[in-house]
């Protein structure tokens, strides 16, 4: 995997392309590996600054669905209880610092499989409790699951509370699209819809209702850099998301006519 997105790199940069963004998988690729030690890639010494994550955008646009659901839904979120599943990743540790920074939660329940990430998290929030999954799932309003995993996970909706809403922010989708059940609202977050149609074709291959206008915030990240000439690696790494560089592409989101995608009312 670690190869066929290095060789997609340098096909970037051979055509020249300012911004390239990666997303997806491709960035627990570089959360796990030394990029500094595969840079030359088929006779091409890769120039980081041209390439992307696209996670701070992904992050801050789930942000903006949680807040959205919650005035959806008439949910407090001062009264609620938030689970992120996946809280020391890139994104799940960003948004926890954005709700930390910029909402009043009643609580924050972190969820991840390494308990000292979770104790780093903790510490640097000053707040937030470590949970488990199972015990996290009959407390939480709103659960924003941003794991890494190669399948979808069914969920048992009689566990989860009334009212209840899932932000999947996972791709492949980490929940099954069959939870249905009255009060339980499933989100499919990181994802942006503009205002205009965008003529390309790589959307079509996913199943979303307006392929022309809907995509993910990551791949939009890249054209915002682009816009705006900001040619730079502006999401790399693990856990280097700041709340400024997530407020300046908030910025710059809603300046370039995206908005984050939501279900019909």
């Amino acid at each position: 995997a670690c190869r066929k997105v290095l060789n997609a790199m340098a096909l970037a940069q051979r055509r020249g392309l300012n911004i390239t963004a990666l997303g997806g998988f491709s960035s627990i690729i570089f959360e796990t590996f030394r990029l500094d030690s595969l840079r030359r890639v088929r006779n091409i010494d890769l120039e980081i600054q041209r390439f992307t994550t696209g996670n701070t955008h992904t992050a801050y646009i789930i942000c903006q669905q949680l807040q959205l659901a919650a005035q959806r839904y008439a949910m407090d979120l001062a009264a609620a209880t938030v689970a992120v599943v996946g809280a020391t990743g890139d994104i799940g540790s960003a948004i926890c610092q954005w709700l930390v920074a910029h909402t009043h939660l009643g609580k924050l329940l972190l969820i991840a499989r390494e308990r000292r990430r979770l104790e780093e998290l903790q510490a640097k929030l000053k707040q937030g409790e470590i949970s488990s999954l199972e015990e996290a799932l009959p407390r939480a309003d709103f659960i924003v699951w941003v794991a890494s995993m190669s399948q979808g996970m069914a969920l048992d909706p009689q566990v989860l509370p009334d009212p209840c809403v899932i932000i999947d922010g996972g791709y492949p989708k980490n929940i099954a699209s069959s939870l249905h059940r009255k009060g339980l609202y499933v989100i499919d977050g990181g994802m942006v819809e503009h205002s205009l149609d965008i003529e390309w074709n790589i959307m079509q291959f996913l199943n979303v209702a307006n392929p022309a206008r809907q995509l993910f915030a990551c791949f939009a990240e890249s054209m915002l850099l682009e816009f705006e000439g900001l040619y730079t690696n502006f999401s790399w790494g693990r856990n280097l998301i700041t709340l400024e560089k997530l407020d300046l592409i908030g910025q710059l989101s809603r300046k370039h006519g995206f908005r984050p995608l939501m279900p019909e009312a």
